[in-house]
């Protein structure tokens, strides 16, 4: 890894336009960012493309997987020629001609044989489109590191950016306002917990820099996590939340069970839609918000890679990341989706519910080791075995059940009757064509 340095004056003018959005500090810490970034697929290669032009000190890609037919249709770092090669060792090369600046690795081994201290040289882990399990195991990794880690995914139109940052703190930059700013909790997550006011030539009022800091849940708590309560306590809120929310969770715990992305098999449709429909009552939604028009649409998409799609959570993704080096503005908390049948891109913090905290109170962590104070094994091999009593759904007993008899018909005939298996994978756009089967 590259060791800590100052910002060349060199490297003040080629980066000149971003440091004109967040300064030079920032710009110094994301110079001396070490990241690793597991998995190159489509959405991998937008990350590294941004990281890599942004400027960091190295990038270390590990995959272990080749390089297939299906793999040119949208990753624009390999060729044809590539094919049969490793795909980090193939993608090296033309992502080391974005940035000749960035030290670029690579590692052919599988990530799951790692054990946590390969982590912990890192200020950052991403993992992409990788199944629930390994995802949850570099989560706990990554904890036990003190590491913040993403997680994302692409299946066709649809995808998603999980963040565990542990503790984050960051700035906030604001003109001062005639109310003044406290130092205290703004939610059972996030509080303020400095103020300090500036001024600066040219400007009519003083400036007003906020440090807040943010706690976040390891993914295998996130998963089973009830709304916000500001989400659930409002009906018109409950009623716009994504079915995409739904389809994301279930897909999650049919990987729990099965290891693999269901297939177009009538007993797989059957099992993913009862799933759905578990996990739509527990997050309390209103019935009439998962139709089986929707759930058709997810299940078709599973697995493929649109590059329009991965080029949006990759910008995403990578500028999180940057915020977060930088520690400047609120960073994502805790997951986004994406839909891209309306193009929106939602965001819902998902956490065991905490106990009330007094409006002067700051959250504070109960201790130094994220896993011990999570329930994790501190076996990483082990790590994704969390104590079932950790895994506390903390909903509410008496919520009110759903009236299924009012739903859009799902796991009958018209669902899961099985398609062609050589459409298997496959997505549709809005004109009716088909992506390429992953």
């Amino acid at each position: 890894m590259m060791t800590a340095q100052a910002i060349s004056a060199d490297e003040i003018a080629l980066y000149d336009r971003q440091i004109r959005l967040w300064g030079v500090q920032a710009q110094e810490k994301i110079r001396n960012a070490n990241v690793l970034l597991v998995n190159i697929r489509a959405l991998g290669n937008e990350v590294a493309k941004n990281l890599v032009l942004a400027g960091i000190a190295s990038l270390t890609i590990i995959d272990g997987a080749i390089v297939t037919e299906e793999d040119l249709g949208s990753h624009f770092s390999i060729s044809t020629a590539d094919v049969g090669k490793n795909r980090a060792l193939a993608a090296q090369p033309q992502l080391q001609k974005l940035n000749p600046r960035v030290a670029i690795y690579t590692d052919i081994e599988d990530v799951t044989l790692k054990g946590p201290e390969y982590f912990a040289p890192f200020d950052v882990t991403i993992a992409t489109d990788l199944n629930f399990n390994t995802f949850s195991q570099l989560s706990a990794a990554a904890r036990l590191s003190n590491r913040p880690f993403y997680a994302a995914g692409v299946h066709g139109l649809y995808g998603f950016i999980f963040a565990d940052l542990i503790q984050h703190d960051f700035v906030i930059e604001r003109e001062k306002s005639n109310i003044e700013t406290k130092i205290q909790a703004e939610s059972s997550t996030r509080s303020i917990i400095a103020v300090n006011v500036k001024r600066e030539n040219g400007k009519r009022l003083p400036v007003e820099l906020v440090s807040k800091r943010e706690i976040y849940s390891p993914l295998i708590l996130a998963t089973s996590s009830p709304l916000p309560p500001e989400v659930l306590n409002n009906r018109r809120r409950m009623k716009q939340v994504s079915p995409l929310l739904t389809c994301v969770r279930a897909l999650w715990e049919f990987e729990k069970l099965f290891q693999r992305l269901p297939t177009h098999s009538k007993e797989d449709l059957q099992a993913f839609t009862r799933q759905a429909t578990e996990t739509h009552k527990e997050l309390q939604l209103p019935v009439e918000t998962l139709k089986s028009e929707f759930l058709r649409s997810f299940l078709q998409n599973l697995g493929s890679e649109l590059s329009p799609v991965a080029a949006f959570l990759g910008g995403q993704l990578a500028q999180d990341v940057i915020n977060v080096l930088g520690q400047r503005e609120q960073p994502i908390q805790n997951l986004m989706l994406f839909n891209g049948d309306d193009c929106k891109a939602p965001v819902y913090a998902l956490h065991p519910i905490f106990a009330p905290i007094p409006d002067t109170t700051i959250p504070i962590m109960n201790s130094v080791n994220p896993a011990i104070s999570m329930g994790m094994s501190t076996n990483f091999h082990d790590a994704s075995t969390i104590a079932s009593s950790s895994n506390s759904r903390s909903m509410n007993d008496n919520h009110a059940t759903m009236d299924l008899s009012s739903a859009p018909p799902m796991g009958t005939t018209d669902l899961t009757t099985s398609p062609d298996q050589s459409n298997r994978g496959q997505a549709s756009d809005h004109n009716g064509t088909t992506a390429p089967s992953k």
